[in-house]
């Protein structure tokens, strides 16, 4: 029986596609980490309040890579390259979401349309991952050796989403309102592309390494073609809608560490 549970408990059993989980998810977090790091730099002086919660954001996202590499050498294991058509966070880059590189590379400080962009990108990335890592919580988070990793982080992305949806209201609240709403729903859109691109792409790396065969790749695949329809026509919504979130001032204390290796 396919179920989430059973795909990941194979790929968690298995050195090399763990060693693969494992290397994308890192490589993720340390771009994340980077370029919050860069916005927190580049603030404009209007919003320089934001920097420190910045900043926080972009600590947590390096001490995610951290505890991805943690994960492999206690298995004995070292990351492999990432392959370009499942790093998810460079090809939201190529489809123009959230600042780019060469933006956030120059030394010229950040306008608040900027700083939306920034947010309305956090917000609808942190979505899709704060849902991810509900699910390896919910199956995996009394793992001996996955579980204190796993609900490290699920608390970060939680965290990092509440974050998002306060500071996208305080700047609606200001004017914004409208560009936010537009930003949004074009973000989400690209953001649901790239998630079935990789999600696939993922699968066809995963089901080399397993040994899939059969009906079986084809029916993940339909299986992630039916999610990107669903959320094209109706799913979508999560990621666009504000609420006051229940978890206030959310970054504003200092980064947890790491669970040792």
């Amino acid at each position: 029986m396919l179920s989430a549970k059973s795909l990941f408990q194979e790929i968690l059993d298995h050195d090399e596609s763990f060693r693969l989980f494992c290397s994308i998810a890192a490589g993720g977090e340390a771009r994340g980490g980077w370029e919050n790091g860069r916005i927190a730099q580049l603030v404009p002086e209007s919003e320089r309040a934001l920097a420190p919660k910045i900043s926080r954001h972009g600590a947590d996202e390096d001490k995610h890579g951290r505890i991805f590499h943690a994960l492999l050498k206690k298995r004995g294991l070292q990351p492999v390259p990432v392959p370009p058509e499942t790093d998810y966070t460079m090809l939201l880059e190529r489809r123009g979401i959230g600042l780019a590189h060469a933006r956030l590379k120059a030394d010229q400080p950040l306008t608040v349309r900027d700083i939306i962009v920034y947010l309305a990108h956090s917000r609808v990335t942190e979505q899709r991952a704060a849902e991810q890592m509900l699910m390896l919580r919910k199956h995996f988070g009394d793992h001996p050796d996955i579980g204190r990793a796993v609900q490290m982080i699920s608390d970060d992305e939680d965290n990092h989403l509440a974050y998002t949806h306060e500071e996208l209201l305080r700047l609606a609240a200001a004017g914004h309102g409208r560009f936010i709403r537009r930003t949004l729903r074009a973000y989400a859109l690209a953001e649901i592309r790239v998630h079935r691109d990789v999600s696939l792409a993922v699968m066809t790396h995963m089901a080399r390494i397993l040994g899939w065969s059969g009906a079986r790749p084809a029916l993940l695949a339909t299986a992630i073609r039916l999610v990107y329809a669903y959320e094209r026509l109706v799913g979508r919504r999560r990621m666009v809608t504000l609420r006051t979130p229940e978890r206030c001032d959310a970054l504003g204390g200092p980064a947890t560490t790491s669970p040792a290796a």
